[in-house]
C-alpha cells in the first residue's frame, strides 16, 4: 500500500458563489495554497467528459503534472491528439489578493457559467459548474454512487 502523502490539499465540499462582471469566481478558503505557495498556479480546463454537459475541471500543479504524465505514456497519435485538446483547451489562474480566479470569457461560455458557479471537490481537485448542469450531475451521480461505493471496502 502506498505510503499517504503528507500536506496535500485536500478539495471537498461543494460552493455555491456568484461569478462577478469581470469572470471572477471565489476560491474556498480551504481550497487556497498556503501562504508559502501563493504563486500556484491551477489549470482550468475545459471538461467535456459528462452527460450533463461541459464544465471547468481545475487542476493544482501537482494533478496537472499527472495528466502530462499519463498522456506521455499514451501512443504518439493519441497523446498528439489529447496534448492539443486539452492544451487548446486550457488556462492557467492564478488567485488574486481576494481568493479569486479569473475564468476566461469562451470557457465560461462552453460550461455555461454565467453569473453563479458551483465549485465541487473531488478530493485531488476540483471542478467548477453551472448550477443548471451540476443538478444534472449530483442527481446522475447519487444515483450511480451506491454501486461505486461497492467497490470500495
Amino acid at each position: 500500500m502506498p505510503d499517504a502523502v503528507v500536506n496535500e490539499r485536500v478539495y471537498t465540499s461543494v460552493y455555491h458563489h456568484k461569478v462577478d462582471e469581470k469572470g471572477r469566481v471565489p476560491i474556498p478558503f480551504r481550497w487556497r495554497p498556503e501562504a508559502s505557495d501563493a504563486a500556484t498556479e491551477f489549470t482550468l480546463i475545459v471538461w467535456p467528459k459528462h452527460k450533463a454537459g461541459k464544465c471547468l475541471r481545475v487542476l493544482p500543479p501537482d494533478q496537472m503534472a499527472k495528466l502530462r504524465s499519463s498522456i506521455d505514456t499514451m501512443p504518439n497519435n493519441e497523446k498528439a491528439i489529447l496534448k492539443r485538446s486539452i492544451g487548446s483547451n486550457s488556462a492557467q489562474a492564478r488567485l488574486d489578493s481576494a481568493g479569486r480566479i479569473t475564468i476566461p470569457d469562451e470557457m465560461a461560455e462552453a460550461a455555461d457559467i454565467k453569473n453563479e458557479a458551483v465549485l465541487v471537490g473531488m478530493l485531488d481537485r476540483f471542478e467548477i459548474w453551472s448550477p443548471k448542469r451540476y443538478e444534472v450531475v449530483r442527481i446522475l451521480d447519487d444515483a450511480l454512487s451506491s454501486g461505486a461505493f461497492d467497490l470500495m471496502e
